[in-house]
């Protein structure tokens, strides 16, 4: 399953996605067979357990490697779901800003909370962008700011959960996209993730016409990147190499579903920052445009 995850098949319920959403979880199996072996003094047990072990290694182990950010020019971003339903927005903002970002991205903002977080990133940040419930804050201009139409055909209410910008830095301007895919849900049937995956083709599509080379994404992207439901954006999109920054739920996080990714760009080692008022925990990471 750990080598071989992309030849189980999608269907019925999404089975494959719904395994490689937890599949590097797969590795606490992998450890308790070589306790159960090591208990058993069984020596081809022992070395039956060592193939799932070194194939989650040969998987996962380079994100548990130390790593540098990926350089002092490069731009710190961090990105974040503050959650519709958060007690506390003025401290989340305040808690974002301590890190020292050039760019935040933020999902779930909604009224009277967005004000809150306008209001209090202001000083700091004073280049911003709202498209529905997702906004950029910027040191730095922004300008061509847009709606990014990933909504998928099965919803057919009000729904705004994408922006792009262009960010005006002092190496150049990039393309900043944030976006916020449709959640997902596990049930008896599986794992319900259509809207998820159309939103996701909308998305990388979008990204593939982008005329800016170097482009940016963040964005709750209500998956993790083993999930191959959002291949259209990982096969675009370089993905941090060092850190697992687990965002997912915030009291006991189990999966990264909040990301930044990069085109045209080194992506340093992604960390989470500490909790806010929010069911997700912030991830920063350090982005440096190539040839800067």
């Amino acid at each position: 399953m750990l080598l071989l995850h992309r030849a189980i098949p999608n269907s019925p319920g999404r089975l494959g996605s719904l395994l490689e959403t937890f599949l590097p979880w797969l590795g606490a199996v992998a450890a308790v067979l070589f306790a159960l072996a090591l208990l058993r003094r069984s020596v081809a047990a022992l070395l039956a357990s060592l193939a799932p072990m070194a194939a989650w290694t040969y998987l996962f182990g380079g994100l548990l490697l130390p790593g540098a950010e990926a350089g002092g020019h490069g731009l710190l971003v961090v990105q974040h779901n503050v959650s519709d339903e958060n007690p506390d927005p003025a401290g989340t903002a305040r808690a974002l800003a301590r890190a020292r970002p050039d760019l935040i991205a933020l999902e779930e903002l909604v009224p009277p909370a967005s004000a809150v977080y306008e209001r209090t990133l202001a000083a700091d940040y004073p280049f911003h962008a709202v498209r529905g419930t997702v906004g950029l804050w910027s040191r730095y201009p922004l300008r061509d700011v847009r709606t990014l139409d990933i909504r998928p055909r099965q919803i057919t209410e009000p729904w705004s959960r994408g922006l792009r910008a262009v960010v005006r830095t002092p190496r150049g301007e990039l393309a900043a996209y944030v976006a916020h895919l449709p959640s997902v849900r596990v049930g008896a049937g599986g794992l319900a993730s259509a809207a998820r995956d159309e939103s996701a083709r909308l998305l990388g599509a979008a990204v593939a016409a982008e005329e800016l080379s170097t482009v940016i994404l963040l964005g709750d992207l209500n998956g993790t990147v083993e999930d191959r439901g959002l291949a259209p954006l990982t096969a675009r999109l370089a993905e941090p190499r060092r850190g697992f920054a687990l965002s997912y739920p915030a009291a006991f996080p189990l999966v990264r579903i909040d990301h930044v990714m990069a085109r045209s760009a080194s992506v340093g080692r992604i960390r989470t920052l500490p909790a806010t008022g929010s069911d997700h925990r912030p991830v920063a990471v350090r982005v440096k445009p190539l040839g800067t």
